[in-house]
C-alpha cells in the first residue's frame, strides 16, 4: 500500500449501540470533532426519544482510530469497545472495513455501567431496549453545524411541564460535595423568591457527563445556563450574587 492510499485510510470511527442491538456510527476522516453527542441526538430523532440518550456513552460505545506514523508513513490502528458491545466485533469490522481486527475492551469507571444504574435508564428510554434492525451511518452535509444549536429548545416549547412562559435551566457541577449542596440550596432559594414564571432545573455532573458539558461549552463549575427562552445566557462561578444571577433572565422575569 503506497503513501497516498495510506493517507486515504486515516480516519476515526465512532459507533454507538442501543441495548437492543441497534447501531449508529460515523466515520470522521478529518479527526477534528468528538461525535458522541451528535450520534445521541440522531438516536433521539430516529427513535423519538424524550432527549438524547447520553448515558449510552461510554457504556455502549466503540471507537477505532487509524493514523500514520510521520517518520515511516506506516498505518497504525487501535480499536476499543465497551465490554457490553464487544460481541458486535464482526459488525464493527464490517461497517468500518477493518478486516478481522480484534477489538480491545475499553476501561470504564467502576459502577458506571452497573445493571442497577442502567435499569433506571430503561424506564426512561424503553425504546432503546426494543430490538431494532437499525444500522445507520450518520453523515451531515455540513458536519456539526446544525447540532451545535441548543437541541432541547424546540421540543421543550411544547412540553406540558412548562407554561407558555417558563425557563429551562441547567446547572453544571463537579461531583457531589458540601459545596455543591450549598450551591443548589442557594440557587433554589433565589429562583423560588425571584422568578414569576415556572422553571425546570437539571443538575449535570460534568465528571459523569462530559459530553453534555462539551455541548453546552462549559469549561468551569459551577455554571448555570439558561437554555430557554433564547438567547442562551450563562453565569459562571459566583451564584451567591443575586443581582448578577438574575441578569441572565432579563428584565421580564
Amino acid at each position: 500500500m503506497n503513501a497516498d492510499s495510506n493517507a486515504a485510510s486515516v480516519f476515526k470511527g465512532i459507533a454507538l449501540f442501543t441495548p437492543g442491538g441497534g447501531l449508529i456510527y460515523c466515520i470522521d476522516r478529518k479527526k477534528q470533532e468528538r461525535w458522541h453527542v451528535h450520534l445521541c441526538a440522531a438516536l433521539r430523532d430516529i427513535l423519538n426519544l424524550p432527549e438524547p440518550p447520553h448515558f449510552l456513552v461510554p457504556c455502549y460505545a466503540a471507537t477505532v482510530d487509524r493514523w500514520l506514523i510521520p517518520q515511516t508513513q506506516q498505518l497504525q490502528m487501535v480499536a476499543e469497545a465497551s465490554p457490553l458491545v464487544l460481541r458486535y466485533q464482526t459488525l464493527l469490522n464490517a461497517v468500518f472495513d477493518t478486516g478481522d481486527l480484534v477489538w480491545q475492551p475499553s476501561r470504564l469507571p467502576e459502577g458506571l455501567c452497573d445493571a442497577v444504574v442502567l435499569s433506571a435508564y430503561r424506564k426512561q428510554f424503553p425504546q432503546l431496549w426494543e430490538p431494532h434492525d437499525l444500522v445507520v451511518r450518520y453523515e451531515a452535509a455540513e458536519p456539526y453545524a446544525h447540532l451545535h444549536q441548543e437541541l432541547p429548545v424546540a421540543p421543550l416549547e411544547h412540553s406540558p411541564l412548562l407554561s407558555a412562559r417558563g425557563y429551562v435551566l441547567r446547572l453544571f457541577v463537579s461531583g457531589h460535595s458540601i459545596a455543591t449542596e450549598r450551591t443548589l440550596q442557594a440557587l433554589h432559594r433565589v429562583l423560588e423568591q425571584s422568578l414569576s414564571h415556572p422553571y425546570t432545573l437539571k443538575v449535570i455532573d460534568v465528571s459523569q457527563h462530559p459530553e453534555q458539558a462539551e455541548l453546552d461549552q462549559v469549561s468551569a463549575t459551577p455554571t448555570l445556563v439558561k437554555v430557554y427562552p433564547q438567547p442562551v445566557r450563562r453565569i459562571v462561578g459566583d451564584l451567591d450574587n443575586v443581582d448578577q444571577l438574575l441578569r441572565i433572565f432579563g428584565p421580564d422575569r
